[in-house]
């Protein structure tokens, strides 16, 4: 196996899609407007107005990690806490980050099956109300889960009523909103505003481009000042229209939907492949473009050795994610190894070419990378 070919350990190992780099090379042509005064900011703006059918507040950033903690952040006070479950990316993957930006809001963790909050376990969360303990302010849900699970409409709303009811705002993380949209086949606003969203964090970077998430607030009341926020976390990009501009290409043409639409595809390819052989077990249902498949130590030691890459997590499960790239010819070539590894083929057949000088297999960094050892259960990294 050579050192480029294509893997599936994140949908962020994938390249930019046509749409988006040619909005990008349209931009590119002479010189506009700095700190989002440009046309394209404001055709982005405006494809997202368009999409989610109401005048919502746009505002973007270069990653996940910062659109989440900003958007927490404007919603809380220093005393106030965030209600998530106990696999949120934004208490196992963001170093503190929305605690920093908040001043100091605690996050409050749920027990959950999958990552998937309930209208009980914010409740139980949120009964505690007097001043010696951090105020519930937010309920923040990520659409898919960290485990690739969808929350339905009717969970969506039944969380919202249940902000509604104890005075909380609901924010999602939706750095794959795109699957999740593929996945039910619903409309951005019925799975947003319509549903009781507050906010939302739009994913653009794992579904076909270079950077770029976006927060948008349903809400324009929410939004003051968040320009503030966004130049002092060194958010607000001085060229950019080549932060908002591939969002153009994205939405104009379609491409978030059919990229996400491929990437959830090609992960049923996968599950279905594989879902019945001895010894592996399909850890969560596969409904969006991720797929954990629990596998004996050994067995993942052997398809690393083939070359193949992929995280590890607590409870043994080897996590596979598909991006709007995916190639259905490399993906039955994993199902053949996983096939060799799990004995029901001779690995003999499929040993990986040599490598062509120093590759990123060959050395102990780029081993440890994807050796597991990672703090969290799961991640949506």
């Amino acid at each position: 196996m050579t050192s480029d070919a294509q893997q599936f350990a994140s949908d962020n190992y994938s390249g930019i899609c046509p749409e988006a780099w040619a909005a990008m090379a349209a931009a590119n042509a002479g010189h506009a407007p700095a700190y989002g005064e440009d046309p394209w900011t404001a055709r982005a703006a405006d494809a997202f107005r368009n999409l989610f059918e109401i005048p919502c507040e746009v505002f973007f950033a270069f990653n996940g990690t910062a659109a989440n903690a900003l958007a927490l952040a404007a919603l809380c006070q220093s005393y106030h806490s965030v209600i998530c479950a106990d696999a949120a990316h934004v208490e196992t993957d963001e170093c503190g980050a929305p605690e920093f930006f908040s001043n100091g809001s605690k996050l409050l963790t749920a027990r959950t099956e999958g990552g998937k909050l309930t209208p009980d376990a914010i409740r139980a969360l949120a009964k505690r109300t007097d001043i010696h303990f951090p105020k519930p302010r937010v309920v923040t849900v990520t659409q898919p889960t960290e485990t690739g699970q969808v929350y339905g409409l009717d969970d969506l709303r039944a969380i919202a009523a249940t902000c509604r009811e104890l005075g909380l705002k609901l924010h999602m993380d939706g750095a794959r909103f795109a699957n999740a949209c593929a996945s039910l086949g619903c409309s951005p606003a019925e799975m947003t505003w319509r549903a009781g969203v507050d906010v939302l964090c739009f994913g653009g970077t794992k579904n076909g481009m270079h950077a770029g998430e976006a927060v948008v607030f349903f809400d324009p009341a929410l939004a003051e000042d968040f320009g503030y926020r966004c130049k002092q976390a060194g958010q607000l990009a001085s060229k950019m229209r080549f932060l908002s501009a591939p969002w153009v290409g994205m939405l104009d043409e379609g491409a978030w939907l059919r990229n996400a639409r491929h990437g959830n595809a090609c992960a049923r390819r996968f599950a279905d492949a594989v879902a019945d052989l001895p010894g592996l077990r399909l850890l969560f249902p596969v409904e969006a473009n991720a797929v954990f498949l629990a596998m004996a130590p050994d067995a993942m030691e052997r398809l690393r050795g083939l070359g193949w890459r992929f995280y590890t997590f607590i409870g043994g499960g080897a996590r596979f994610m598909f991006a709007w790239d995916a190639d259905p010819d490399r993906i039955d070539a994993l199902v053949r190894d996983v096939r060799a590894v799990a004995g029901q083929e001779p690995v003999a057949r499929l040993r990986p070419e040599p490598a062509r000088g120093p590759g990123p297999f060959e050395t102990p960094t780029a081993q440890a990378s994807q050796s597991g050892t990672r703090s969290s259960p799961i991640s949506s990294s």
